[in-house]
């Protein structure tokens, strides 16, 4: 059974997912009740698993390795993975 914030955090991830293809970046929505995303780039291969999770800042995007952005800018989290997912861009 999900947690009370299976909603929120679905539809946090839904919203970045929907964003990660004009970035370049593919993502798939996994883990049935307990939603994370799984960002990769197609052309360098590299990838990671991106979690929503309320804070007391507000909800933010965990991900490896000590990545983490507020979720209320997704677009912004976008861009960073990008940056982060293809070592070819300068940073």
């Amino acid at each position: 059974m999900g947690s009370g914030y299976t909603g929120e955090r679905r539809a946090r991830l839904e919203t970045l997912a929907e964003l990660l293809p004009e970035h370049g970046l593919v993502g798939r929505l996994v883990g049935g009740d307990d939603p994370v995303l799984w960002v990769w780039h197609p052309h360098s291969g590299r990838q990671t698993i991106i979690f929503a999770t309320p804070s007391s800042r507000g909800w933010q995007f965990l991900w490896s390795p000590d990545g983490q952005d507020t979720a209320d800018d997704p677009q912004r989290t976008a861009a960073t993975l990008r940056q982060v997912l293809d070592p070819a861009l300068p940073e």
